[in-house]
């Protein structure tokens, strides 16, 4: 071959892979840079993830880290199957409602639940189980001071201090005043302590959302994360199984969906 076309052609070939980088989309998300104003939005994008994530169906005691997405056909199915169980009816009446009806928040002494009476508070427990990077208070195990968190609600990786606590909240899947409403109100105060401070219905994510949610069932509310739904409502449906708590039917059709169903 001539040298010059040879040359011509490296020359080609480098000035491609260079526009190529150039012109391709950044597909890293959701991580803090240095001087940002905070996580950047992650929207129905892929998940930045440590790799710790547990989907649900192999976490049916909300013990191990996060809520990894379902993808698969076959665990779309089983996804399916485990919603079908749930039972419905209506929503009942919110009066009487107070926090304090499912005890003190994040106490340590809750009845059989996991980490349960371990010294340290249930909020702790589960920044604890979902968390990387933490970083405890001086002298201490268990209260933590800093961490870094895969949110799985927005896909954010959110770099958590105490310092700006509200930024990562812990949401109860079930929220405490929808228990209520489906059937909480006629429990004993054990089992709504059990069901406040239940890893299985506790996740740590992004503040803003949990605020968002408030007390809405998937019907009137979903994560902004769409790849994480169906694993979302999964959960719901481990909750509600575990405490024989019903959905509303627009909830339970809102969860089949995230599914395939």
């Amino acid at each position: 071959m001539d040298t010059r076309i040879s040359r011509s052609l490296a020359c080609a070939a480098v000035l491609t892979a260079v526009l190529g980088v150039a012109g391709c989309k950044d597909t890293t998300i959701g991580v803090e840079g240095p001087g940002s104003g905070g996580p950047t939005s992650a929207g129905s994008g892929p998940v930045v993830s440590n790799g710790r994530a547990v989907s649900p169906l192999d976490n049916p005691d909300g013990t191990k880290t996060g809520l990894a997405a379902i993808t698969s056909a076959a665990d779309k199915a089983k996804a399916r199957t485990l919603i079908n169980k749930v039972a419905t009816k209506g929503r009942g009446p919110k009066t009487g409602y107070a926090r304090d009806k499912f005890g003190s928040a994040w106490m340590d002494s809750a009845p059989d639940v996991a980490f349960a009476r371990n010294g340290c508070d249930t909020r702790n427990d589960v920044l604890k189980r979902d968390g990387d990077d933490i970083k405890y208070r001086s002298g201490s195990t268990c209260v933590l001071m800093s961490m870094t968190l895969d949110d799985p609600y927005t896909g954010k990786v959110i770099h958590w201090t105490k310092a700006k606590a509200t930024a990562v909240q812990i949401d109860h899947v079930m929220p405490l005043s929808y228990d209520w409403q489906m059937g909480a109100a006629h429990w004993s105060k054990d089992k709504r302590e059990e069901i406040a401070n239940d890893p299985l219905n506790l996740i740590p994510v992004d503040g803003p959302s949990n605020g968002a949610k408030s007390d809405s069932g998937a019907a009137s509310w979903l994560p902004p994360n769409k790849q994480i739904r169906c694993s979302y409502a999964v959960r719901i449906a481990q909750v509600s199984l575990k405490y024989e708590l019903p959905v509303t039917t627009a909830d339970k059709q809102a969860m089949l969906a995230q599914c395939g169903g």
